[in-house]
């Protein structure tokens, strides 16, 4: 409908592949395989195809929004940085209005199909997620914090917690589980980001950790968040959400997360090495969100 509405207004039209790539369709996609995690995860075998096929398509419209919104917002950092400036509202192939409308039908859709298809729990979730992430993440933080990174991880973590809420209709220790492991996953995974895409960050003037306390403090507190990421991961086959074979690959990826760490320290490229820290940890929770969806008790 948009794309009607799009070659109305504007009959030089615009390529589907332009609005395509403002969602951002890597991200939605990885955060589909953590919220099947969840889903399955409390589903423990009992799948409702209807409600994993409303909140599929509603939280990943919710993502879509933001990240539409987020390239909005973004577009002066864009102009700036290596990785983001052949992105398409930066070369002006979509006005900033027509992005900005394709966002709110994005959002209001995932919404009505959230509300229509799920329970309120799980819609109340998927609004303060877009909520962190478009309105504390992108328009303040980001670009005046340091802490943005941790904020911007809340949002991160909301997708499998979404999928388990969708399930249960309740917030237990299962749901603040998944929302843990998530967040202590997220910040080592985007710290790897700013340390190899640390020109960027630096040109856009972007107070990510790397920039502002230096690559060898951001080493030491991705430690603390590796160390976190598994103790909590590890707790929900220790508190029963999860069996044996989950917990023997949580640790055995866990500690493979800290070795890679570990021999990164004193390495001259620091690049390569956060390029491979970034590579691995998508590996993880790739890894074991596949896992808890059938290792569960």
């Amino acid at each position: 409908m948009l794309l009607i509405v799009a070659r109305i207004f504007y009959p030089q039209g615009f390529s589907i592949k332009y609005f395509y790539s403002l969602v951002k369709p890597g991200i939605i996609f990885g955060n589909i395989i953590t919220l099947a995690g969840g889903f399955f995860l409390a589903a423990k075998g009992n799948i409702n195809i209807k409600l994993l096929f409303a909140t599929i398509v509603g939280i990943s419209l919710i993502i879509a929004c933001g990240c539409v919104f987020n390239n909005i917002i973004d577009k002066d950092i864009d102009k700036v940085m290596e990785r983001t400036k052949n992105r398409v509202l930066v070369q002006g192939l979509i006005p900033d209005s027509v992005a900005f409308l394709y966002a709110l039908v994005l959002g209001l859709l995932g919404i009505f199909v959230l509300y229509q298809g799920t329970n309120y729990l799980t819609l109340f979730i998927a609004i303060f997620g877009l909520f962190i992430y478009v309105v504390l993440y992108s328009l303040y933080l980001k670009r005046h914090s340091i802490y943005g990174t941790l904020i911007g991880s809340i949002s991160g973590s909301i997708p499998p917690v979404a999928g388990y809420c969708a399930v249960t209709n309740k917030f237990n220790l299962g749901a603040l589980l998944l929302f843990l492991i998530l967040s202590f996953w997220q910040i080592p995974h985007s710290y790897s980001i700013a340390i190899y895409r640390i020109n960027d960050y630096t040109n856009a003037k972007i107070p990510v950790l790397p920039v502002v306390k230096g690559i060898n403090h951001t080493q030491k507190a991705m430690l603390i968040y590796i160390i976190g990421f598994i103790v909590f991961s590890s707790l929900l086959s220790i508190t029963g959400y999860t069996g044996t074979f989950y917990l023997i690959i949580n640790i055995i990826l866990g500690c493979s997360w800290l070795r890679l760490w570990y021999l990164g320290r004193n390495l001259e490229d620091s690049k390569k090495w956060a390029r491979s820290m970034f590579l691995f940890s998508i590996i993880i929770i790739t890894t074991i969100s596949i896992i808890m969806a059938f290792d569960y008790k």
